[in-house]
């Protein structure tokens, strides 16, 4: 079983910051990418932010220069630092990562609970 865990969203103001953690447990063999994805309300879900083991980041286009993506592989963690958060950014914020298990040695898509980000005066 893995589990993704997220932390670190909350109610903050325009122009704000906000770091969000996803930590990844269970029997875990290899993780491949990690990413960030959010969905607001009567919106589908979309890509914020991947980065691959080795280090390779990739932004959606409305948050490139504003939030950033890293990882610590020896904790199994994947953050994502916002800054300059805008009105629009408010949305739930899911943890998404490629991970191969002991009990199936293939790659397979998990997802954390998700943590509610707004951003309103």
């Amino acid at each position: 079983q893995v589990q993704l865990v997220e932390s670190g969203g909350g109610l903050v103001q325009p122009g704000g910051s906000l770091r969000l953690s996803c930590a990844a447990s269970g029997s875990i063999l290899r993780i491949d990418a990690m990413g960030w994805y959010r969905q607001a309300p009567g919106k589908e879900r979309e890509l914020v932010a991947t980065i691959t083991s080795s280090g390779t980041t990739n932004y959606a286009d409305s948050v490139k220069g504003r939030f950033t993506i890293s990882r610590d592989n020896a904790k199994n963690t994947v953050y994502l630092q916002m800054n300059s958060l805008k009105p629009e950014d408010t949305a739930v914020y899911y943890c998404n990562a490629d991970i191969v298990t002991f009990s199936t040695f293939v790659f397979h898509a998990y997802w954390g609970q998700g943590t509610q980000v707004t951003v309103s005066s």
